[in-house]
């Protein structure tokens, strides 16, 4: 073996380098590969027959007709569900799993038996030759309903004497109650408080709307009796297990894989009822069945995010420093619990805190069923719900005290001193400098020139405002595992557990591995999202990603190293002891000569000698917990301008300071900003799933009556890293897709109240629309005319 120095471009690779990534370029080509790209031989095509009523028994549901439509294979019902012994989908984790009074568990059927909750749930499953016949046969599907009373929001559901949405919960619509904090201990300092400041605050609905909506492709083989499923989803190991659990088969019987994903946001993190739909409709007619919902019908049935209403209260001394908060939350969960249902409620409560230095709290979250699609985990799920609450009840207690809106949090925010910081909902903070953020943010925002750049915008007419808002969440939930193995020619497979749907991590993990061990960046593969080539994974949902599965690649590549000494040590003629794996090569202690991973690797493949001590085949596996968890923390301002004319918001100028730890890639990073940020604005000024009251309907059933963001509200940003290392990692990491869409809410609808205060605009909630902004304008210059003649 001869001697081999490293390649220096190697380090152009490695941790905290701007690499683009290498996954983009087959998107901008065209050449990505998604569920409805893939094509099977004799593929039918399935269209969901879906309720028109919110709430409604069943009397008649007549299909003949659609069965004998053109092209029609089948259409299935309730019945057949029934027939077949086919499971419901439920809860993966209720109250009570984690030590909590109990919930009530619901059991979502694939297709609706007897009754449905929702407008929009299944009732019928039309499998044909094309996707146009099985959408011509479904408007043949005959169903007549018996109407039930219905509520479509967590207020109305809490109301005594409301419809029930199920008859066997012994709480009427109340899924669950979940406590936090010292009620007792709260009471009474709030009782004693020289200020107390108080909001009511809607969190709307929303949905999560994906560039590709769900889809999804089932073929079974009847030789094996297994079935294989395509899936755009997030999580594809959690899929087999929910869809399984269905079909009432073992995982080992059921193959998902998961293409390239058109985004997740956390609703996809989930299987949904037709992923064991197209799997049970091709058993059922020998032949593989794709079904890919259309935009509406993902509005319709797709689990929504948010859609809480909170009673928030603020307890503060003479100072502004906080003595206590409270809380009092309906959160929805739809007509049936998700899977991840109860995440939600979980960190709306105990985020509640935040990054302030609050020992004491009590806050009650109840979970309500509405006659809606189920509420999910979507992009922050809860953290931002936690912020909006207090970042909005700051800025009340600022204006209360006469005290600037920097100003009540500098004097709140928890010092790096008192880290670790134990919270009382059981959080350990480890590492950050929260004032230094903040006061790095104002710097770079420019906090003290705003009243020139206000002078500026009044002198054209309109009303300008700036708002300030933290956020702290946890980064990752449980553990995962990750692989690497090298192949004859010296070359690595990165076999991942995680499951990126537009991450980056075919990029951020090739740049760990080659400045780990040296393997050039361009010789090292990505697999991921096929449960025959992965043996175990839990995807990708809440910011887990860097630091689970970086930490476990970290693991696994210490593996390798450890697996290959004993071979290199042989391969350079030296005793184990002395051989070291350093600057990303084997070498003798105390000398230059040395060999690179990869040619340690290749002896791992001789036909035989060498091999025969040492065995055959180099890799190395690594697991990595979310316990300890990292949290990441950030600062937003928001500067607007407002048209009072026509209540039209400008986003001017944005600035963000985030600690996520050490940055693994600074493009990847600030791109995950920029795409949370647009998440939030959406949400601020924008985007609500509502439903009509009367009817039960979802009045937003399309883009044109669904507000989304558009690329002209995407203010100017600057987008700044502070890398406080995590402490509990051993890459210092912290999580990086989440926080912009938790800290943009807070932060925009304080900005606008600034704005519209000095006109008597006192309250205002999401989204902050033209027309909400008009009324409130109008409502309050009638007000002070009313006042001006009293």
């Amino acid at each position: 073996m001869t001697s081999t120095s490293l390649d220096p471009t190697t380090a152009r690779f490695g941790i905290g380098q701007p690499v683009r990534r290498v996954e983009d370029r087959r998107f901008v080509m065209g050449r990505g590969r998604y569920v409805d790209d893939i094509s099977l031989r004799h593929e039918a095509f399935a269209a969901v027959v879906r309720a028109s009523s919110a709430n409604a028994r069943l009397q008649r549901v007549e299909v003949s007709a659609a069965r004998s439509a053109p092209g029609v294979l089948a259409v299935l019902t309730g019945d057949d569900v029934l027939a077949d012994g086919l499971a419901g989908l439920t809860a993966a984790a209720m109250p009570e799993d984690l030590g909590a009074p109990p919930g009530h568990r619901t059991f979502r059927p694939i297709l609706a038996t007897g009754r449905v909750r929702f407008a929009g749930e299944g009732i019928a499953f039309v499998v044909a030759e094309t996707a146009a016949d099985a959408a011509d046969a479904a408007e043949l599907v005959e169903v007549d309903y018996e109407p039930l009373g219905h509520v479509t929001d967590p207020l109305s559901a809490a109301t005594p004497g409301a419809p029930q949405v199920h008859e066997d919960c012994p709480n009427g619509n109340r899924a669950w109650v979940l406590a936090f904090g010292d009620a007792e201990a709260t009471a009474a300092a709030f009782e004693s408080a020289p200020h107390v400041v108080s909001l009511r605050l809607e969190n709307t609905r929303l949905t999560a709307n994906p560039i590709e909506p769900r889809a999804a492709l089932g073929e079974f083989d009847p030789a094996r009796g297994t079935f294989m499923l395509y899936s755009s989803t997030q999580n594809p190991h959690g899929v087999r297990q929910q869809v399984a659990g269905l079909l009432k088969i073992p995982e080992t019987s059921l193959r998902v894989v998961g293409p390239d994903v058109g985004g997740g946001f956390g609703m996809k993190a989930d299987s949904y009822p037709e992923d064991a739909l197209v799997c049970w409709a091709s058993r059922r007619v020998g032949r593989p069945v794709k079904w890919v919902a259309t935009r509406s019908e993902s509005l319709l049935s797709d689990t929504g995010g948010r859609d809480q209403v909170v009673d928030g209260e603020l307890a503060l001394d003479e100072r502004g420093k906080i003595l206590a908060i409270r809380a009092h939350a309906l959160h929805a969960v739809g007509a049936y619990i998700a899977p991840a249902g109860l995440v939600p409620s979980i960190f709306s409560s105990r985020f509640l805190p935040g990054a302030y230095d609050i020992s004491t709290m009590h806050v009650v979250t109840e979970g309500m069923f509405t006659n809606t699609s189920p509420i999910g985990p979507y992009r922050g799920a809860g953290r931002p719900e936690a912020a909006y609450v207090t970042e909005r009840l700051l800025d009340e207690a600022a204006q209360a005290l006469g005290l600037d809106a920097v100003e009540i949090r500098r004097r709140n925010l928890i010092r790096p001193e008192d880290l670790p910081y134990e919270t009382p909902t059981h959080f350990s903070y480890d590492s950050g400098d929260f004032p230094r953020v903040l006061e790095r943010c104002a710097a770079e925002a420019d906090w003290e020139g705003f009243p020139r750049r206000r002078a500026e915008s009044e002198a054209r007419g309109l009303r300008r405002g700036r708002g300030v808002a933290y956020y702290i969440e946890q980064g990752g939930v449980f553990n995962d595992r990750m692989e690497l193995r090298f192949d004859p020619g010296g070359t690595v497979t990165v076999v991942a557990g995680t499951f990126s749907h537009g991450q980056g991590h075919e990029t951020t993990y090739a740049q760990l591995v080659s400045e780990w061990l040296g393997v050039p960046f361009e010789q090292i593969r990505f697999v991921q999202g096929d449960t025959d080539m992965v043996p175990f994974g839990r995807g990708t949902v809440a910011a887990r990603s860097s630091m689970i599965g970086g930490s476990a690649l970290r693991r696994a590549a210490d593996a390798v190293i450890e697996r290959a000494r004993p071979m290199a040590a042989e391969l350079l003629e030296a005793a184990v002891e002395d051989v070291e794996f350093a600057d990303r090569q084997f070498r003798v202690v105390g000398t230059r000569q040395g060999l690179s991973m990869m040619e340690v690797a290749r002896a791992f493949y001789f036909p035989m000698g060498i091999t025969d001590s040492f065995g055959v085949g180099l890799e190395g596996s690594g697991t990595w917990s979310t316990t300890p968890p990292n949290f990441p923390n950030g600062c937003h301002i928001c500067e607007v301008e407002v048209d009072v004319g026509t209540g039209d918001v400008a986003v001017v100028a944005y600035t963000v300071v985030d600690d996520v730890g050490i940055v693994i890639n600074p493009l990847i990073c600030e791109g995950q900003v920029h795409g949370g940020l647009a998440q939030g604005l959406g949400q601020a000024l924008l985007e609500h799933a509502a439903y009509d009251r009367d009817s039960g309907q979802l009045s937003s059933g399309t883009l044109g009556d669904y507000g989304m963001p558009r690329s002209k509200l995407m203010p100017p940003l600057r987008s700044l890293f502070e890398e406080i290392p995590c402490t509990t990692n051993p890459l210092g990491v912290k999580g990086v897709g989440e926080g912009a869409t938790i800290g943009a809410p807070p932060a925009v609808m304080n900005a606008v109240l600034d704005a519209l205060r000095p006109l008597g605009v006192a309250h205002l909630d999401m989204p902050a629309t033209p027309d909400r902004i008009w009324a409130a304008l109008a409502a309050a210059a009638t007000a002070g005319a009313a006042g001006v003649q009293a």
